[in-house]
């Protein structure tokens, strides 16, 4: 397990620099111009100034070097100096945003707290709740808890986000006023009112969102359960004798388990990337709608700089899910 691990961490680093390269290529030559919204009275060879300014009066392979550079080393030591207080932080230039001119690595830090608050909450909640209805649903197999379960995933999936944040709103903001219809990110928590305050509005988009992954992960936990509940291994233990609940819980609940856990491992990187659409309804300042802004206003740094953020994330969390395979399968090995 250890050497497949270092291999697959080795392996990553070429992965990742091909897709650095991609990212980096594709948003460079696409059409746009940090100067475009400028106005037209500005002349052409101050307009040019202020492109050698921002870094594009260089060759491609030299910004791509330099972008590089500044997302590996620089960046990241300043974020280390800034959470442990130490002296690490790489002196010179850092990687700008082309819209705010604040280095992209602190905006990032700034956003990242609500959308994990927000986001990361909803996907923990729709995992709790989706792997019991899933487990019950497949035991119980066209039962009126099935069928209830079953009509809520497919209401869950099938609706858009942004129509049921729009409904709650509607319902519990407009009509009832018991939730507050936008997500205030400059509140801070002191004492047990405001706690109060921040828990009403986070239930509205976290409910949403937990909705619509629940309403995923279910279904993959209860067809992945039907399809190991009927395996010739089932019968064996439970001609032996064995506790249901020992069959159920213990062998096929692990094995069942294992294309389940890619879906949920390659649903954390969503969880970073934000829920563009909830966070615009709700007026959630997280990564999502740092995104939108930055596609918006042609920031293209801070639009690489997301965008390889996750990839990143993607082939880490496809390594770990590769790993859990081996731990709830003794079967697989990596040799």
């Amino acid at each position: 397990m250890l050497n497949f691990t270092l291999r697959r961490l080795i392996l990553a680093v070429p992965t990742l620099l091909i897709i650095s390269l991609l990212i980096f290529l594709l948003l460079d030559f696409a059409p746009g111009d940090p100067t475009a919204n400028m106005p037209l009275t500005i002349p052409p060879e101050v307009r040019e100034d202020m492109r050698r300014a921002l870094g594009l009066g260089e060759p491609v392979h030299i910004r791509y070097i330099r972008w590089l550079y500044l997302v590996f080393v620089v960046e990241p030591s300043h974020i280390l100096a800034n959470m442990t207080g130490l002296d690490v932080a790489v002196e010179g230039n850092r990687l700008l945003s082309w819209q705010s001119r604040s280095p992209v690595a602190d905006i990032i830090a700034q956003r990242m707290p609500q959308t994990l608050w927000v986001v990361g909450l909803s996907y923990l909640f729709g995992i709790m709740i989706a792997l019991p209805i899933g487990i019950i649903s497949a035991y119980r197999q066209y039962s009126w808890f099935d069928q209830v379960g079953t009509f809520i995933a497919m209401i869950g999936f099938s609706i858009p986000t942004f129509f049921t944040g729009v409904l709650l709103i509607v319902i519990f903001s407009v009509n009832l006023g018991w939730l507050p219809s936008m997500y205030d990110t400059t509140h801070s928590v002191t004492d047990w009112s405001s706690f109060v305050r921040q828990v009403k509005m986070m239930i509205m988009p976290v409910a949403v969102l937990a909705l619509y992954n629940a309403a995923q992960i279910s279904r993959f936990m209860r067809a992945s359960m039907l399809d190991n509940l009927n395996q010739d291994y089932v019968r064996t233990a439970r001609a032996k004798g064995m506790n249901e609940r020992v069959v159920v819980l213990l062998h096929v609940l692990r094995n069942s388990m294992i294309p389940v856990v890619t879906v949920i491992a390659l649903g954390v990187p969503t969880i970073f990337a934000g829920a563009i659409i909830t966070e615009q309804i709700f007026r959630v300042n997280g990564l999502g709608q740092l995104l939108i802004t930055a596609i918006y206003a042609n920031d293209i740094p801070m639009v690489q700089t997301l965008t390889f953020i996750f990839a990143v994330l993607i082939v880490l969390f496809n390594l770990i899910a590769d790993v859990l395979y081996g731990i709830l399968d003794p079967r697989i090995r990596y040799d």
